[in-house]
């Protein structure tokens, strides 16, 4: 028990959390509890540590009550490869250096000397309720306190804006291993994936998202939220426009029958494989994007 006492006080001081905000008082044993009360109600493993994935969880729930504002940016129809335009059949991309945009901060990301390799495409969602909020859950304030220090190429939005934080050909730390860092761009979609955020979208415009119900690594995920269909078009231009200047192909790995493979790809996992992945396709660990139908979003934005 005092191991994990020490741990959520050292989590309270990198991320900025309170016990209060999982009903506790002092960061103690009662707050080891509630932890795990909040993880279990969001079926994460219940360890009662706070860790990154269970701030995560606990950022989106504290936001929830807050409504969404809108933003004033620009917007532009193409992204950024190693410091050339790739145009990009989409209208709303904002890039990092332009008003409005977010950009991914030193220290989080690693400068590529070259053109680099890139050979995956791996999809994420955020467990955020909005692409901003997703942004400062990663990155954290400028002076780097609050955040995870991780960045990701890409976020989806809710209204199926597309906002790039760094060049792609500059290495994001966003897929939990050098091995696939290295030779990947990644895309975090803006989902809050529990239910109970519905009310949240419909009373900020967005309406009603679909609700997923899928089987990964053999267990069923859902139902949870799923992905607006604009931000499922707006992720299939994304990944035309990657296709077109990496060296990422329009394949995805499949079972036999030629859907999508279910759990950790034993290619994609070793980061051997050349195309569009899940997350959970390189570790067990990961549930995202549970839901996502890789094999035929891929043949449509192919032939779009």
């Amino acid at each position: 028990m005092d191991e994990k006492i020490l741990y959520n006080k050292k989590s309270a001081e990198k991320y900025g959390w309170h016990p209060e905000w999982f009903g506790a008082i002092h960061n103690d044993e009662q707050c080891v509890n509630k932890i795990m009360d909040f993880q279990r109600r969001f079926l994460l493993v219940a360890d009662g540590m706070c860790g990154p994935t269970t701030y995560r969880y606990l950022w989106t729930e504290r936001e929830s009550h807050i409504d969404e504002l809108t933003e004033d940016v620009d917007h532009n129809e193409y992204i950024i490869c190693n410091d050339t335009r790739v145009p990009i059949d989409w209208p709303k991309v904002i890039l990092w250096g332009e008003r409005g945009g977010m950009a991914s901060r030193n220290g989080t990301y690693r400068k590529y000397g070259g053109k680099r390799n890139i050979t995956m495409f791996i999809n994420h969602w955020d467990v955020c309720l909005s692409s901003r909020r997703c942004h400062k859950v990663l990155q954290g304030n400028n002076d780097g306190s609050g955040g995870r220090n991780l960045s990701v190429h890409f976020y989806v939005d809710n209204d199926g804006s597309i906002w790039q934080t760094l060049d792609i050909n500059d290495v994001a730390f966003h897929a939990g291993s050098r091995l696939w860092n290295n030779c990947s761009v990644g895309v975090e979609v803006s989902c809050a994936f529990d239910q109970k955020y519905q009310d949240w979208y419909v009373r900020n415009g967005f309406g009603k998202r679909p609700i997923w119900e899928s089987v990964v690594h053999g267990e069923t995920v859902g139902p949870h939220l799923g992905f607006y269909d604009i931000q499922i078009k707006a992720l299939k231009a994304l990944w035309k426009a990657i296709v077109s200047c990496t060296n990422v192909e329009w394949k995805t790995p499949v079972d036999d029958e030629g859907k999508m493979f279910p759990t950790r790809h034993p290619e994609a996992s070793k980061g051997e494989f050349v195309g569009i992945v899940q997350h959970f396709q390189l570790k067990r660990s990961k549930i995202d994007v549970a839901g996502l139908d890789l094999p035929t979003l891929i043949e449509e934005a192919k032939n779009e």
